[in-house]
């Protein structure tokens, strides 16, 4: 092998490095937070016609 194929256990892999700390959602505000993204969701898709 390499020396580029390590293989061992990174220090970052338990932390998201690309989410900033403000940006972060606490696991108690997940149901809300994905509550506010299908209302969005559900006022810019059209509704089909039913006939």
């Amino acid at each position: 092998m390499g020396r580029d194929n390590k293989q061992g256990r990174s220090n970052n892999k338990d932390s998201l490095p690309q989410t900033p700390k403000n940006l972060k959602i606490k696991p108690g505000d997940i149901r809300e937070e994905f509550a506010k993204e299908f209302e969005e969701l559900e006022k810019t898709t059209p509704k089909a016609k039913r006939k």
